[in-house]
């Protein structure tokens, strides 16, 4: 009986979301000594991409952040509601649609830099966190299973300001905010209905509290 419980125990601690802090805090803080050119080797651009062939640099521009503000704003969002979605979602499945939406985010801004002939390149963790809003989306939609104080609502109303927060500010790359988001809500519904599915579950009805203002 004690070992099943330390199981238990151990599979409610969001360790994935905790690393992925520690890892973000941990390589700022490296770049911010100087031992390693992070940026350089890092940063999500046209050329290091698409002509040299660095597609490492979809992961590596994911752990990589301009500034102190830069980096809290993002690790704030990550922990607060990482953990919330693993612990219901579970270790691996919340780990893989974090990476996907980052990587997405990362493929629609190196597009639309393509597109805009725009030479510089882009760090931090907010295509995927973004995909975390998208898969919350997800969650509240198609799987319903109850969570304290979320609903459709909060999660779009949620998701608006944040988007809004990123087109008003400056310096900000919307295109992978968008492709993070798109990619969390699709992957999210994914995820939702086979795991619906997998239990013999129908799919959700619209609830009462939905039109809810």
């Amino acid at each position: 009986m004690m070992n099943l419980s330390r199981v238990k125990n151990w599979k409610k601690i969001p360790y994935v979301s905790i690393g992925l802090v520690v890892i973000n805090v941990v390589l700022f803080l490296i770049e911010e000594l100087g031992q390693v050119e992070l940026f350089q080797a890092g940063a999500l651009n046209v050329e290091d991409v698409l002509i040299k062939g660095e597609y490492e640099r979809f992961i590596y521009c994911m752990f990589l952040h301009a500034d102190i503000e830069h980096l809290f704003n993002n690790m704030v969002m990550l922990y607060f509601m990482g953990t919330m979605i693993e612990k219901e979602i579970g270790h691996l499945s919340y780990g893989i649609i974090y990476f996907i939406s980052g990587i997405g985010g990362g493929l629609l801004s190196l597009y639309v830099k393509l597109v805009q002939g725009n030479p510089f390149g882009s760090v931090g963790a907010s295509g995927a966190i973004f995909g975390l809003d998208g898969l919350l989306l997800a969650m509240v939609l198609f799987y319903r299973k109850p969570m304290p104080m979320v609903t459709p609502l909060r999660v779009c109303l949620m998701i608006i300001l944040s988007l809004y927060g990123g087109m008003t500010a400056g310096n900000v790359d919307n295109a992978a905010h968008i492709g993070g988001l798109l990619v969390g809500l699709i992957t999210g519904a994914l995820f939702c209905m086979i795991r619906r599915y997998s239990k013999g579950l129908p799919l959700p009805k619209p609830r009462d509290d939905d039109e809810e203002n």
